[in-house]
């Protein structure tokens, strides 16, 4: 990786977000409406969709999709409603279509591409075309073996969107890796609570002496510190190789990471719902999806190289199980500010100079959720 260093302060009188916005329904609405469904959200892997007609369903708010692999080996996103009477098709998370998809309530049943094939006795309605009742399509888009999808009905162009992370990560061929393992976790706290959490080291000391021991938590470098994309490096002690819990790689590091990628983590927040870290060896994502104003739904995925998985050699598990550990005191921790922002004593307070990237999401946040 590659990149100029650069740094940003602590905007003059930056401060947490006001009570409201962790605990007001109507908050969460606009959220829903102005930034889960207006911008490109992380939905997975594109290896989830292995063959033709395996899917899964995406469901933010009340807005539900299908993500497919049609014959032809694309993938294809459809809003999960039918066009009769507005049926939500798909009740199951995931699983495959053989040629089809059909409604379980009149039968009207669509190809994989989402065109209407069958509508049983609509033939004999006056003006009815069956091209004119095609599933809703939702922009999709993957970029290093990471599913994206845009519920926008105007969604600004992907690699235009994405510009500044297209290329950024090619060293780690993410594209390549695969899952090792994914765990889900339910947190009783507002979703930005998470994110914001994992903007900043801070609390490190505290929360996570272990890792604390590994990146010390005044090291490292910002170098995309506004906007969508946040986030930077942090560097190991010299006796440290990775953040796993020995402190020593698990496994060799991807081959084409070097130099000073060796001596480093990186982690970067995308807005709005995914957070990506890169290791030596492994790539870690989670993907943070609110489901309710209280609550959110976090899961966390491993990617390895593929000779890692059938190797009796190796323990990715030593990774895997230091950051379960860690997730579940960041989800606690989280959890416990959910309680206090909800006292109507909670005010405000300014930001240390050790959450910048605070600043930045809430300032990027709060733009985007006034655009109606």
């Amino acid at each position: 990786m590659t990149f100029i260093k650069t740094a940003k302060s602590l905007p003059k009188g930056a401060h947490t977000l006001e009570r409201h916005y962790y605990v007001d329904p109507d908050i969460l609405q606009k959220e829903y409406d102005n930034i889960f469904l207006n911008n490109w959200i992380c939905a997975g892997r594109s290896s989830e969709l292995c063959e033709s007609g395996y899917y899964k369903v995406i469901n933010i708010g009340m807005e539900s999709t299908i993500l497919l692999r049609d014959e032809h080996g694309e993938l294809k996103a459809h809003v999960n409603v039918c066009r009769h009477r507005g049926t939500r098709i798909c009740n199951h998370r995931s699983g495959q279509f053989s040629k089809s998809i059909q409604c379980s309530y009149h039968g009207w049943t669509y190809g994989l591409d989402g065109k209407l094939m069958g509508a049983p006795h609509m033939d004999a309605v006056e003006g009815f075309h069956k091209s004119d009742y095609s599933l809703f399509p939702v922009a999709i888009a993957e970029w290093d073996g990471f599913i994206f999808i845009n519920y926008s009905h105007t969604p600004e162009d992907f690699d235009s969107a994405f510009a500044p992370l297209i290329e950024r990560f090619k060293d780690w061929t993410i594209d390549e890796l695969i899952t090792i393992e994914t765990k889900k976790y339910e947190v009783s706290g507002n979703w930005k609570l998470v994110i914001q959490n994992y903007c900043e080291c801070y609390h490190c000391p505290i929360l996570h002496p272990d890792l604390a021991a590994i990146t010390p938590y005044l090291s490292g470098q910002n170098d995309l510190y506004e906007g969508p994309f946040l986030g930077g490096y942090m560097e190991f002690n010299e006796d440290k190789e990775s953040i796993t819990g020995s402190g020593k790689l698990c496994c060799p590091p991807l081959p084409n990471v070097k130099n000073d990628d060796l001596k480093r983590v990186y982690y970067y927040s995308i807005f709005p719902n995914m957070l990506l870290s890169l290791h030596p060896e492994y790539v870690m994502y989670h993907m943070v999806w609110p489901n309710g104003v209280d609550k959110c739904t976090v899961t966390c995925t491993w990617l390895f190289s593929k000779d890692i998985k059938n190797s009796t050699r190796y323990n990715p598990k030593e990774a895997i199980d230091f950051w379960d550990i860690t997730n579940k005191q960041d989800w606690h921790i989280s959890e416990l500010s959910q309680l206090g922002i909800q006292s109507k004593k909670y005010n405000p307070a300014p930001y240390s100079g050790q959450e910048s990237l605070l600043a930045a999401f809430d300032q990027y946040y709060l733009k985007n959720i006034s655009l109606t």
